[in-house]
C-alpha cells in the first residue's frame, strides 16, 4: 500500500505549526500573490522560507498554491516567484493555469507539479493530459465519484488527492461567476465572496411575494463514512479545506482523521469511534456536513434550498500553555464555570473528560467563572496535560 498523507490547510504560520502539532503530514499555503483565498493573511516570501525549514526540521512537507486563473497583467513577476519557490525547496506548487506548467518547464525550473482542483478533473484522459505537462499528483474535483478516482488512478498511475473535509463550492470545484457578477471580485483570482452562501428573496416584478428565502449553499464535505473506500481506491493524499478557519477547527479536524487514518491502516477502528468522529466534525463546523458526490450524486439532503441557521458554537473553552506540579496554565477562549463537564484533548494524549471543581486567576485567587476571553486561568488538574493541548464543552460521549 502506498504511504497515505493527511494534508491539512495552514492560513498562518501558527496554524500550520497546530496542524503538524496534531497530526499532519503536509501543509498547503498560498503567498501573497498568485493564490486563491487572497482574504486570509497568507505568507511573505520570508515567512514562506521559514515554514519550509521549520516543516523540513519536523519531517513534514510544503506545498504552495499558485492557483489563480492567470490574466495577462498577473503574469508580472511570476517566473521570478517560481524561481523563488525552487530556491527554498518547497515540496511542489498546486496550479490549474497550463501557462503556470510551461513557465517552469522554458525556465528550467525545478518544482514539482501538484494540479489544483481548480483543473476541475473528473476524468483521466484530463489527468493525463497534465502528466504529461509535467504534473505528477492531481487533486480531483470535489464532484468525482468513487468509481471516477478508481479508473484515474488505474489509467495514470498520478499520486491521487482528494478533499475529504470542509466547504464545498456550489459551482464545479470552483469554476463559479456569481462573485464576479454580484461583487465585481473575481473569484477565480482569489476574490470569491463567497454568493453562494447569500440568501436571497424571492421577488416579481421588484416586489417580494412572501418571507421565504432562497439559497443554494451545499452542505459541507465529510468522508467519515468512506475513508476505507478511499484507501481501496488508490487515494494518497487525504485534503482539509480550510486555510481561514480557526487553530480549534484545524486542529480538531487534523486529529479525528489523523486517528481514524491510523485506526484503518491498524485494523483497529470500531463502530463506536467511528460514530464519536462523526459528532466531533459535525459539531466543529457552522454547516452540516455530507459525503457529497463520492457515492451517489447529491440530492436534496446534500444541499441547503430554504434558508438555514449557521449558529457558530462556543466549544473552545481552553488553550493550554503550561502543566506544573499539578497545574494547568489555560488562556481561556469562551465562557466556562464551576461545575461544567468539559473535555481534554491532544495529539499525545486519550481525550478526557474533566468536571471542573476549581478555577483560579493568574495570581492563583480562586473564582467561580472564566469570562473573559484570552484571560489567563488556572486550574488544579491530576491528569498531566502538556502544551498546545486543547479544552472543549463535553458535547459527546467520548
Amino acid at each position: 500500500m502506498e504511504k497515505i498523507e493527511l494534508l491539512a490547510p495552514a492560513g498562518t504560520k501558527e496554524k500550520m505549526e497546530f496542524a503538524f502539532l496534531y497530526g499532519a503530514d503536509a501543509v498547503y499555503f498560498g503567498g501573497k500573490d498568485f493564490s486563491l483565498r487572497a482574504n486570509a493573511k497568507n505568507f511573505s516570501l520570508e515567512e514562506m522560507k521559514e515554514a519550509v525549514e521549520y516543516a523540513h526540521e519536523r519531517g513534514k512537507r510544503v506545498y504552495v498554491t499558485v492557483n489563480i486563473v492567470f490574466h495577462n497583467e498577473d503574469l508580472d513577476g511570476l517566473v521570478e516567484y517560481l524561481k523563488y519557490l525552487s530556491s527554498i525547496h518547497v515540496d511542489a506548487i498546486i496550479s490549474s493555469d497550463i501557462s503556470v506548467f510551461d513557465l517552469i518547464k522554458k525556465n528550467d525550473i525545478d518544482l514539482e507539479l501538484h494540479v489544483s482542483t481548480q483543473a476541475s478533473i473528473l476524468n483521466y484522459e484530463a489527468a493525463l493530459f497534465y502528466k504529461n505537462l509535467g504534473a505528477t499528483r492531481v487533486v480531483l474535483a470535489r464532484e468525482c465519484s468513487k468509481e471516477d478516482i478508481k479508473r484515474i488512478k488505474k489509467e495514470t498511475g498520478l499520486e491521487i488527492e482528494c478533499f475529504m473535509h470542509g466547504a464545498m463550492c456550489t459551482s464545479i470545484s470552483g469554476r463559479c461567476v456569481l462573485s464576479n457578477y454580484c461583487t465585481n471580485r473575481d473569484s477565480n483570482r482569489g476574490g470569491c465572496a463567497q454568493i453562494c452562501r447569500w440568501t436571497f428573496d424571492y421577488l416579481k416584478d421588484g416586489q417580494k411575494i412572501n418571507d421565504k428565502v432562497f439559497s443554494m449553499t451545499p452542505k459541507d464535505l465529510n468522508m467519515i463514512p468512506f475513508i476505507k473506500d478511499m484507501i481501496d481506491c488508490g487515494v494518497n493524499s487525504f485534503k482539509i479545506e480550510g486555510r481561514m478557519r480557526s487553530i480549534y477547527y484545524v486542529s480538531t479536524v487534523i486529529l479525528i482523521y489523523r486517528r481514524l487514518i491510523d485506526k484503518i491502516l491498524s485494523n483497529t477502528l470500531t463502530d463506536e469511534y467511528s460514530k464519536y468522529a462523526l459528532n466531533i466534525l459535525n459539531r466543529v463546523a457552522n454547516r452540516e456536513s455530507t459525503p457529497q458526490f463520492f457515492d451517489k450524486l447529491p440530492g436534496v439532503d446534500e444541499q441547503y434550498y430554504l434558508g438555514r441557521d449557521e449558529v457558530s458554537n462556543q466549544d473552545f473553552l481552553g488553550l493550554v500553555l503550561d502543566y506544573t506540579d499539578g497545574i494547568a496554565t489555560i488562556e481561556q477562549r469562551n465562557y466556562f464555570k464551576i461545575g461544567d463537564t468539559v473535555q481534554f484533548f491532544g495529539p499525545t494524549m486519550e481525550t478526557f473528560d474533566y468536571v471542573v471543581d476549581n478555577i483560579m486567576d493568574c495570581e492563583e485567587n480562586s473564582i467561580e467563572i472564566a469570562r473573559h476571553p484570552q484571560m489567563i486561568i488556572k486550574i488544579k488538574i491530576a491528569r498531566e496535560l502538556h502544551k498546545f493541548d486543547m479544552m472543549r464543552l463535553k458535547v459527546f460521549d467520548i
